[in-house]
């Protein structure tokens, strides 16, 4: 494990001549500082190795990158501070010593007030963002309850002897049970002909929510935000994750494991703002990027917008 502090080039289109309401991200991002007001802070997890367990596909380690060349030249409309605070990158199969290590700078960037957005990397980014966000909250609470709302075509609640980008669920259900916390996840997405019959039960002893992707449709919307503000006044504290596989293929081609069916774009968008909206966001990442498997540098745009999304 290694971790990278050092600022990326963000570079983009400037408009002088429209003035200070014309600014893009790239100039509105400022390297992370432990002495600054609080703001949102970005955080890398450079991983492959996950993915590589999990007998997928490899290249999520240049998520990170990708998704802030992604957001430099969107336009700017927040008010408040944005910070990129690099990347923690794993340094050979060393997968457990990276997310742990991410889990600390998380940790550390929610004790400062600051509201980290995670740049995956393969989905083994979530395993170390709720242990960041849990052991932050643990300071002030003995049993946070904290829901999960992952967007996702996998429950990825698989049993293996290593953690992997198939494990992360599994492993945060495990953390929950230790820490006698409530282990509330609700996954939306989930692609029938994905997940094995054992994986349907295991989520169905975890008491796990779910929406199938061929029941998550534009007019079901009215039917999903019901569904997704029940799981909300449940909890207190929000970890929205979003794996880009949940989109069709032809909107996210750039993906491990590429959806045939897949959940609309205008879907997801919709109900990752519902939930960001009900003020119990304490956390948020964007996993499963693969930019070698891109095409146009769709998925990264569309992992840009929803981390855009989720900025004030």
């Amino acid at each position: 494990m290694s971790t990278n502090l050092s600022l990326p080039i963000w570079q983009g289109r400037i408009d002088a001549a429209e003035g200070s309401s014309a600014l893009r991200w790239h100039q509105w991002v400022q390297p992370y500082d432990s002495e600054q007001p609080a703001g949102t802070a970005l955080v890398g997890l450079a991983c492959d190795e996950g993915v590589t367990r999990n007998q997928g596909r490899s290249g999520a380690r240049q998520g990170p990158p990708a998704l802030r060349k992604a957001l430099a030249n969107l336009a700017w409309r927040g008010e408040r501070p944005v910070y990129d605070s690099g990347d923690i990158v794993c340094l050979g199969t060393d997968l457990e010593g990276a997310q742990h290590a991410y889990a600390r700078r998380v940790c550390q960037l929610l004790d400062q007030g600051h509201l980290p957005l995670g740049l995956g990397g393969g989905h083994e980014i979530a395993y170390a963002s709720f242990l960041g966000l849990a052991e932050h909250l643990r300071k002030h609470e003995a049993r946070p309850r904290i829901g999960i709302l992952n967007f996702d075509a996998h429950f990825d609640l698989r049993h293996a002897a290593q953690s992997s980008s198939g494990t992360p669920f599994r492993q945060i259900a495990e953390y929950c049970e230790q820490a006698g916390m409530t282990f509330d996840y609700c996954c939306l997405g989930v692609s029938e002909l994905n997940n094995t019959q054992a994986l349907f039960d295991q989520a169905e002893r975890l008491k796990v929510r779910y929406r199938l992707d061929r029941q998550m449709q534009p007019w079901t919307i009215p039917a999903l935000e019901a569904f997704v503000d029940e799981f909300l006044a449940s909890i207190d504290h929000l970890y929205l994750t979003l794996c880009l596989d949940v989109l069709p293929a032809s909107q996210a081609p750039g993906v491990s494991a590429p959806s045939a069916h897949g959940v609309d774009l205008m879907v997801v968008e919709h109900l990752a703002r519902r939930a960001k909206a009900s003020g119990k966001l304490r956390m948020a990442d964007v996993a499963e990027l693969n930019p070698g498997l891109d095409q146009d540098q769709r998925t990264a745009r569309i992992g840009a917008r929803l981390l855009a999304s989720l900025v004030d």
